[in-house]
């Protein structure tokens, strides 16, 4: 997921009903459905779909970042270990290019945060301060390096106050190319004879645009080379800029799904192009409904579902959902977290920034919500969690 989040040529039916088949609560479910009704309408969206998703348990469970509660994040440590825990989906890479071309999976283009580069003093003259999206951002950017001078360092925790843990990994793992991680892909669906989907996002693809390094094209001939272009392809593609997915949609058949930071956010193309909307224009039935012509999903984050109150606790969800399903769309929100400093204060157990609060109430109250998945960093309690919601 993005920055706003921390701190088919084929036609726009086909593709929501390929993404939508397991579409729960579009009457508008609020906090306390029952889990007996919410258990049978997950067992009918497991069995009622079409395309390629159909197989999937609903709410999903996708793996954000991997399993970025336990490795650090966008390493092939992390995206297996998400496997292993019983993830739906990995997000298997937030996609940004490096100088020569090549599309790579990290968090940031920013890369001092999640890799040893500052170790490094044959990198030590490529530390400058850019504007990113509007934001000045001081550190080592991938578009700076070749990828060959990238493979020499290795990634390391990026939030190590919250997951000292993590950092027993620091050094274990390179930084992935997107077509490792395709291959990588094939290889996990034939090791363990089911397949594997990921959920790449492109980052920034305006600021990178107007380096020269535009990403689309990119990812769409990396997909077509691997043939995972297809409406039934088992990639589905995000961003927070709505015109990347609008021209993504033009480029491959996979499935789409627009990110949504806050409410009062303003995507960064919209900002580039001046389009006064914010984020509350593109969630309104209006903006749903155009949102459906080009994507077939959407990415809120978990406040645009239910809302917290001054004190950071729960308030009544909004409409997004059952707003959402009625202009066919599927909600895949992020992101959860078992810490306490990640949680809503209704579900926070103590101070300790690394202990666990009651994550599975947290899962409970978004999945009663009528999501159709979520991005969390701890695929584990998420499928324990999805498991005792539809089983209650």
């Amino acid at each position: 997921m993005g920055t706003q989040e921390s701190d088919e040529r084929t036609g726009g039916t086909g593709r929501r009903a390929l993404l939508g088949a397991a579409v729960l609560g579009a009457g508008g479910a609020v906090l306390g459905l029952s889990g007996t009704a919410r258990a049978a309408d997950a067992r009918r969206g497991v069995q009622g779909g079409r395309g390629g998703l159909k197989g999937l348990p609903v709410p999903t469970v996708i793996g954000h970042r991997g399993a970025s509660g336990y490795r650090p994040e966008h390493t092939f440590g992390a995206y297996e270990l998400a496997l292993d825990m019983g993830a739906d989906i990995v997000e298997a890479g937030d996609l940004v290019p490096t100088r020569d071309g090549h599309l790579v999976c990290r968090h940031e283009p920013e890369i001092g945060g999640t890799t040893d580069v500052a170790e490094h003093p044959e990198f030590a003259d490529r530390r400058r301060t850019k504007l990113l999206d509007g934001v000045s951002t001081t550190g080592w950017f991938t578009e700076d390096f070749a990828l060959a001078e990238l493979k020499t360092l290795r990634a390391t925790e990026r939030i190590p106050a919250n997951r000292p843990h993590n950092t027993l990994y620091n050094g274990r793992w390179d930084i992935p190319t997107f077509e490792e991680v395709l291959r990588w892909q094939d290889e996990q669906t034939r090791k363990r004879g089911k397949q594997v989907w990921i959920y790449p996002e492109l980052k920034h693809p305006t600021y990178f645009r107007g380096l020269g390094l535009a990403t689309e094209e990119r990812l769409a001939r990396l997909l077509r080379a691997h043939g995972k272009d297809k409406k039934h392809s088992p990639v589905i593609i995000q961003s927070f800029e709505p015109t990347s997915i609008q021209r993504m949609n033009k480029l491959v058949g996979n499935p789409l799904a627009v990110l949504l930071s806050g409410a009062k956010t303003r995507p960064w193309d919209f900002v580039e192009s001046g389009d006064p909307r914010t984020v509350a224009d593109l969630i309104t039935p209006q903006g749903l409904e155009e949102i459906a012509t080009y994507a077939q999903g959407i990415g809120p984050t978990l406040d645009l579902i239910v809302p917290k109150d001054s004190a950071g606790r729960l308030t009544r969800p909004t409409t997004l959902v059952a707003d959402a399903h009625r202009a066919g769309l599927i909600l895949h929100p992020y992101t959860m977290r078992n810490e306490n400093p990640f949680l809503p204060a209704d579900f926070r157990r103590g101070t300790d920034p690394d202990a666990y609060g009651d994550a599975f109430g947290a899962f409970r109250a978004y999945f009663a919500t009528g999501i159709d998945g979520v991005f969390t960093d701890q695929p584990d309690t998420g499928v324990l969690a999805r498991d005792a919601f539809v089983n209650s």
